[in-house]
C-alpha cells in the first residue's frame, strides 16, 4: 500500500464579530485539528493572509506553534515582495518557525530570473528554517512550471513546494522534476491519489473543518466515499467557516471573515450542518 497521506491543515483565521482577530478561537481551533491532523498551515489562503496586518500573522504563528509545536508547523510568510517576506521569514524564524512558505510574487508579472531572486531573497533572509514555494496561479497569475520550479528550487535552495488550483493537476509532474523534495498538492479532494503521485502528502482546507475525517482517511482509504460527499458540497473559506459554526468553533449568527469568502446559500448550508452532523457523529462514535 502506498505511504499514508501527511495531512497538513491550511486553516483559516477566525476573527471576533468586529473583525478583529479572536485569539481563543484560533487556538481552540488550532488544538482541535492539530490533535488530529498531522500539522497546522497557518496564515495561508484560507487563513485570508492578505487581510492580516504583519503583528497578527505573527500571533497566529505563535499560537499554531504552541499548540502543534515546531515540526509540525508551516508558517507561510508570503507577500508580493521579497522584501516584506523576508522580514516576515525572519519573524516566523525568531518564534521558532522551523518551516516556511512564501506563495509567489503577484499581482505584477515575474520572470524567471526574477523569481529566482524573489525565493533567494527570502532564504538569504531566513537561512534556518526550511522554505517552501507555493504555487496557486489563479491567485496569483503567474503560472510556474515544473521545470521552472526545478530551476527555481535549485537556484534558491527550497525544501519543497505546496501546488494549489490548476498547477495541482500536474503533481506528479512536479514531483519529477524536482526529485528528493517535498511536494505538497492544495488539492485535498483525494490525498491517496495525491500519494500514488508521489506527493508528500496534502495541504488541505476542509480539514480544518472535517480533520476527523482526514485523520480516518489515513488509516483507511475506504474513507474516500464519504470524503466525496463532503468535496461536493464546496471548499471556500465561507463554507469551511460555516462548519466550524455548526461545530460551535466559531461565534455569532454568522462567521466574520475580512474578505470576500463565498459563504454557502441556505440550502448548502443546511447541507453543510446535515455532513457535520453525519460525519463527525459517526466517526465520534466509532472512536
Amino acid at each position: 500500500m502506498t505511504q499514508a497521506p501527511v495531512v497538513f491543515s491550511a486553516v483559516p483565521t477566525l476573527f471576533a464579530a468586529d473583525g478583529e482577530l479572536d485569539p481563543d478561537a484560533n487556538r481552540a481551533l488550532y488544538t482541535l485539528v492539530a490533535g488530529l491532523v498531522d500539522g497546522l498551515f497557518a496564515a495561508g489562503t484560507s487563513g485570508e493572509f492578505p487581510a492580516l496586518e504583519d503583528t497578527e500573522r505573527l500571533s497566529l504563528f505563535e499560537l499554531a506553534l504552541a499548540e502543534a509545536g515546531p515540526d509540525r508547523v508551516i508558517a507561510h510568510i508570503g507577500a508580493p515582495d521579497a522584501r516584506h517576506a523576508g522580514r516576515l521569514a525572519r519573524s516566523a524564524a525568531a518564534l521558532g518557525a522551523t518551516r516556511i512558505a512564501a506563495i509567489t510574487p503577484y499581482y505584477l508579472p515575474a520572470r524567471p530570473d526574477e523569481l529566482a531572486a524573489h525565493y533567494r531573497r527570502i532564504r538569504d533572509a531566513a537561512p534556518g528554517p526550511e522554505l517552501y514555494a507555493y504555487i496557486f496561479p489563479e491567485r496569483t497569475g503567474l503560472h510556474v512550471s515544473p521545470p521552472l520550479f526545478a530551476e527555481v528550487a535549485e537556484a534558491a535552495g527550497l525544501a519543497g513546494a505546496k501546488i494549489s488550483g490548476s498547477a495541482s493537476a500536474d503533481l506528479a509532474g512536479y514531483v519529477a522534476a524536482a526529485p528528493g523534495l517535498r511536494i505538497f498538492s492544495g488539492n485535498d479532494a483525494d490525498p491517496w491519489a495525491s500519494m500514488r503521485a508521489g506527493a508528500a502528502g496534502v495541504i488541505s482546507g476542509r480539514s480544518a473543518a472535517y480533520p476527523e475525517l482526514y485523520a480516518a482517511l489515513g488509516k483507511d482509504p475506504a474513507e474516500q466515499g464519504r470524503l466525496d460527499r463532503i468535496v461536493a458540497l464546496g471548499a471556500s473559506i465561507g463554507r469551511v467557516k460555516h462548519a466550524l459554526q455548526v461545530r460551535g468553533l466559531v461565534s455569532g449568527s454568522s462567521p466574520a471573515a475580512r474578505m470576500t469568502v463565498d459563504p454557502p446559500d441556505a440550502g448548502t448550508a443546511a447541507a453543510i450542518a446535515a455532513a457535520v452532523t453525519t460525519v463527525i457523529g459517526s466517526l465520534s462514535n466509532r472512536a
